[in-house]
């Protein structure tokens, strides 16, 4: 891991190429992180997408929302909301890294309590996927990121222009989806994020 983390949040509806392709080329061009998202997705063909998922991707793969899926996949991986964390508090015992989607540091500091290795927090800006819904702001992210020890990753209208400043603001990198979901080139997509920062 570098010392901020790009993380990718799929949408393979955003994907206009092959999408298990892009999963590959992301993690060949070492984006850190790859959630496969794919909330539409019911369990059985979520497995099926995780597995060429896994296969192109590798480690760097961390599967969402359904702990048999990890199971059934070995993959130690999982990626849960909130609510399913609370719900399900015997979690973080099932895989290696837990990430928890949090939306108020007070759930980051119960999500911590509850065994999260990492939260993402957001939306921090506005973004196309809260259409008309208010960012909420770098001063949510910084009061996320001093409620906890574990690494508070802003998610929500990312773009290169302002990863600096979500940096700045205390956290440990940052989740991107559409950018890189439909850049022509992802490669140098990673590599413009980089030098963003």
């Amino acid at each position: 891991m570098s010392t901020f983390d790009l993380i990718c949040v799929t949408s393979r509806e955003l994907c206009t190429d092959d999408f298990i392709a892009r999963i590959g080329a992301l993690a060949e061009a070492g984006i850190d992180r790859i959630i496969l998202r794919e909330k539409d997705l019911s369990e059985h063909a979520y497995l099926t997408l995780a597995r060429q998922a896994l296969d192109a991707g590798g480690d760097r793969v961390v599967l969402h929302h359904f702990p048999s899926t990890c199971a059934a996949l070995h993959a130690p991986r999982l990626h849960v909301s909130f609510p399913q964390l609370v719900e399900n508090p015997t979690l973080r015992q099932q895989v290696d890294l837990l990430g928890v989607s949090i939306h108020a540091p007070e759930e980051a500091v119960r999500a911590e309590a509850l065994g999260a290795d990492y939260v993402t927090a957001g939306h921090v800006f506005a973004t196309d996927c809260k259409r008309g819904l208010p960012g909420r702001g770098l001063d949510f992210l910084r009061e996320t990121c001093r409620a906890v020890c574990i690494p508070v990753y802003a998610i929500g209208g990312i773009a290169a222009e302002n990863l600096a400043a979500v940096r700045d603001a205390g956290a440990a990198g940052a989740c991107l989806m559409s950018g890189l979901m439909v850049c022509p080139d992802p490669a140098a997509e990673v590599a413009r994020l980089r030098a963003a920062l």
